[in-house]
This record gives C-alpha cells, sequence and structure tokens, in this order.
C-alpha cells in the first residue's frame, strides 16, 4: 500500500486477504469473475492461483496498471458494461464526498445510481456496490472488503434496501480495527452477498476479537471459527430501512426489549428528540486563539465579551471538571475598535492573524476576531441547565458514555453536542441525565448508533434518535422512581459517591 492515500482512495489488498476472499467464491473456476477496481492486481493473481482465468478488471489509474494483467483502463463508475458477471470481487476505493477530486464528483453527479440511492454525504465505495449488483447474474455472488460504516449509517439506508431487494448475505466478517491495511486504523468487513429472488437464508457473521495484525495462521484460526479468535452467530437477514445489527440474539433481544419499553403505540417508540432540543457546538475555527491565558487582567469591555466554554476533555460520566474562558465578541466592530475597547484581546488574536483570515469560513465573509459558525446559539444561550457530551466516544474497554450535568451560563464548541430539555418535557433534566448514562442507553448506542469501530459518534440526529423511556405521571410507582432518581444523581454531583449510581442503575432497571 502506498504511503499516502491517492485522489482514488487506493488502499492495496494484501495477497493473503485476497486469497481468504477468493476462497469464498462458491462457482466453478470457469465462471466469469468481474473485477471493478484492480489496482495493483492481487485479486487477479489470487484468482488465477485458485483456477479462475475468465477475468475482467478495470482500474481506473493508469500509473499503477501492471503490464501483467489484461486490464482496463477505465473509470468502474461510468463505462458502459453489458456483460453480466457470475462473481464480483475486490475492494473498492473509500472516498468521502468531502474529499473527493472534481472530477469524480462531476462522474458521479452524471450517474443514474448514484443520484438515485446515494447523496453527499455517502462514500464513493458505494457506488461500486450498487454497480456491481446490478451486473450480477442471478445467483451471482458478490464478495467485497468495505469500511464498515455503511452497515449502519443513516445515508446508507437506500443502498442497504437496494441490497435487500435484489439478493441476500451469505457471510459477514467483522474486523473491529484490525490492522489490515498499513498504517490505518478503520473497521472493515469482508461480505459475500448473493443476487437471488430466494431469501431465506441465515447470514453466518463472525466477528474478529484478536485485533492483531492478519497473518495466515490467524486467518486459519478464522476459518476454522476459533473460539479463542472469533465470534460466530446466525443473523437472520436484514430488514428494510433499518442499520444491519452484527449481534448475537441474547444482544438483540436486550436492544428489542429496551425499545419496547420505550413505545408510545405498537409502531414506533419514542426518542430523545421529541423531548429534548438537540445543537452542535459553536465552531470557532481556531480555538487557541480564542483560550484566554487566566493570568490575564482584563478591562470591562472585555470581560463582558467573553464566554465559559466547556471542552469534551473536561467532561466526565455526570459531572464536569474545568472551564475555558474564551474570547466572544458577538457585535460587529471595526478592528480599530479591537484595538481600542479589547486591548488585550487583540494582542492575543493577532499573533493568529494569518491562520484566523485562512480557517474554513462556511462562505461566510467574517472578520478574524469573529467566529466562523454560532450555529445554534440561541439555544446555547438559554438561562438553564443542560447536558453535554463529547462528540466522539472511544468504547473500548469501557462500559460507559460520558453525559455530563451542565449548569446554565456554560457553552459547547464544537467537541460537544448539548441536550436542552423542551419545554413540554415533564421529566426532569436529571432524570433524562441518569437515562442516557444507563447501561440500557450504552449498549443501544453500541449497536445502533453511529459507529467507526471501537469510535460512537454523537451529532443531532444520532442523538435525538436515541429510545426515550418517558414516565406515566398518573403511576406513583413510576412517578416514585422518577422521584427517587432525580434525588440520588443530586447526592451523586454532591458527593461524587459510586454508590449513588449503583443504586440509581437498580432503579432504572424497574422501569425496564
Amino acid at each position: 500500500m502506498p504511503k499516502h492515500k491517492n485522489q482514488y482512495g487506493q488502499y492495496m489488498t494484501p495477497l493473503l486477504i485476497c486469497d481468504f476472499m477468493v476462497e469464498l467464491i462458491s462457482h466453478h473456476k470457469t465462471s466469469a469473475v468481474l473485477e471493478p477496481s484492480c489496482g495493483d492486481g492481487a485479486f487477479i493473481e489470487s484468482l488465477n492461483k485458485h483456477g479462475f482465468f475468465n477475468i475482467t478488471a478495470y482500474e481506473i489509474d493508469k500509473e499503477i496498471i501492471n503490464g501483467k494483467y489484461n486490464v482496463k483502463c477505465e473509470s468502474f463508475v461510468s463505462v458502459q458494461e453489458n456483460n453480466l458477471y457470475d462473481v464480483i470481487i475486490g475492494n473498492p476505493p473509500y472516498i468521502r464526498w468531502k474529499n473527493l477530486e472534481n472530477n469524480l464528483k462531476d462522474e458521479l453527479k452524471n450517474s443514474d445510481l448514484w443520484n438515485q440511492y446515494c447523496n453527499c454525504l455517502c462514500d464513493y465505495s458505494n457506488i461500486f456496490i450498487l454497480k456491481a449488483i446490478k451486473l450480477l447474474k442471478d445467483e451471482g455472488e458478490l464478495i467485497f472488503i468495505t469500511p464498515e460504516y455503511w452497515i449502519s449509517s443513516t445515508h446508507a439506508f437506500k443502498l442497504r434496501n437496494f441490497m435487500l431487494e435484489h439478493g441476500y448475505f451469505e457471510n459477514i466478517y467483522y474486523f473491529n480495527e484490525t490492522p489490515i491495511f498499513k498504517g490505518v486504523t478503520i473497521s472493515l468487513v469482508i461480505f459475500k452477498y448473493v443476487k437471488s429472488k430466494h431469501k431465506n437464508h441465515a447470514i453466518k457473521c463472525v466477528k474478529y476479537l484478536a485485533k492483531k495484525r492478519l497473518s495466515s495462521d490467524e486467518l486459519n484460526k478464522i476459518k476454522n471459527n476459533d473460539p479463542l479468535v472469533v465470534e460466530v452467530f446466525s443473523l437472520p437477514q436484514f430488514k428494510t430501512n433499518e442499520s444491519f445489527m452484527l449481534i448475537d440474539n441474547k444482544q438483540r433481544q436486550f436492544i428489542t426489549n429496551y425499545e419496547q419499553k420505550c413505545r408510545l403505540n405498537s409502531c414506533e417508540y419514542a426518542k430523545l428528540g421529541d423531548y429534548c432540543d438537540i445543537g452542535n457546538g459553536m465552531v470557532s475555527g481556531l480555538d487557541k486563539a480564542f483560550q484566554i491565558q487566566k493570568d490575564i487582567r482584563l478591562n470591562t469591555y472585555e470581560q463582558q465579551a467573553m464566554i465559559k466554554v466547556i471542552k469534551a476533555k473536561a467532561l466526565q460520566e455526570y459531572y464536569h471538571t474545568v472551564s475555558t474562558p474564551y474570547i466572544f465578541i458577538d457585535k460587529k466592530i471595526s478592528e480599530n475598535d479591537l484595538i481600542k475597547f479589547y486591548p488585550n484581546y487583540y494582542a492575543m488574536l493577532v499573533k493568529y492573524k494569518d491562520q484566523l483570515v485562512n480557517r474554513y469560513n462556511y462562505g461566510r465573509d467574517i472578520n478574524y476576531w469573529e467566529w466562523v459558525f454560532l450555529r445554534n446559539y440561541t439555544l446555547f444561550n438559554q438561562d438553564c441547565a443542560k447536558i453535554f457530551v463529547p462528540c466522539k466516544e472511544r468504547v473500548s474497554n469501557k462500559n460507559n458514555f460520558r453525559f455530563t450535568f451542565v449548569e446554565s451560563g456554560f457553552f459547547p464548541t464544537q467537541d460537544v453536542i448539548a441536550i436542552y430539555k423542551k419545554a413540554h418535557t415533564k421529566e426532569h433534566l436529571l432524570y433524562i441525565l441518569a437515562l442516557l448514562n444507563s447501561s440500557y442507553v450504552f449498549n443501544w448506542l453500541k449497536v445502533k448508533g453511529v459507529k467507526k469501530g471501537d469510535i460512537v459518534e454523537f451529532s443531532v440526529r444520532p442523538v435525538a434518535a436515541i429510545p426515550y423511556r418517558s414516565i406515566n405521571f398518573n403511576d406513583q410507582n413510576e412517578v416514585y422512581i422518577h422521584d427517587s432518581i432525580v434525588e440520588h444523581v443530586q447526592m451523586f454531583l454532591t458527593t461524587k459517591q459510586q454508590e449513588h449510581l449503583t443504586y440509581i442503575e437498580s432503579l432504572l432497571k424497574q422501569l425496564f
């Protein structure tokens, strides 16, 4: 693999991984095989080694085509391919839309498949999956290695529905942050998909547990279902309009029970977004330029043009530690006014002027002393308590997120999501805090949250989708549980004694 990803999103597949994938092929050696993004030819080499020679291969990058193979130097996305194939295998390129070269964006804009099933928040690899399925014969097999995020991303639901409409999954191998590609930490899946009208097949799901670099010995252990290195279980075929959950029946039942306890009716469960307003933090564009050092004496104007920010690193489960003062001049002034009325701020900001002028500015014409994006400022400026959570949280080796109670007067920046109780919500904010910090929400987000490997990502939509257990205030038992939870959260925030958290979890258990 090259040291740097080039404009085509190329990660060259190790030959032993190619061999592993080729051995998943069920069709005869004479079958017509397509490799849509062959790179340096590793899959072709592996196919040949296993007796497959009826191969068509495409590669857009002229610089890496090896003359050893008869490869068509064309873009698979645009090529008019009239043949159908028994097997399509490979490692499609991975590029987020924002990182695509303009010529590739233009190509996608002209693709009917892309326009029908994808959007600018989808990955370049999605078009390869869609087109590959179009080019499969009935009972043809698609075997790809891809990043895992399309199996749960909201923006890939049309892709998932398309796949379920046209066939079924036979095997899914999940490699959680296993270092398959040198120098790259990314969670990958290898899947075998069959284009078919007959879909009553269980999926064999294999999760690799070791996270070690894959050697021949490790791959043999995976093939042999070694319980020391893999977890193996069967899944029913996935359902449309849902993320693909790679979990066993016990975990699935836990998630189902939790959602059912949050149901408003027989069709859907209540969601946090129905009870809380949620916002991504504001963006300064260069935090170090706006952070105020504690030993600086500020004049009256400067004190009024300051906000207290709580960064993600200060968030703990339930409570926060330090806050950071930030320059925040929210009125239109000239540079002369900045120098005259805010001399200390000017001295701090001018040191970073070149960087501030060249910030990404979201298409706005802003001065260097202004923040680039005051999203949700009206929400954040409310005089009330709220809940903060980091935008990203690694969940390996831990069993909690950091939903944090934050008093009035503090603001979030872009590394934090803020949650405010809606006016009509009867539950106390501290009850909501306890629910979000519970094992129920933790396990639900590990499965159905937006994940990249062991990192759960929080933004408005995923947080709003968290199932919400509302309180029946006509039920005295539920009211008692609610009030007891609030009381013990208050005691924990005061004393930091862990016994309160244990009791809170036992109270929540009574609601589920």
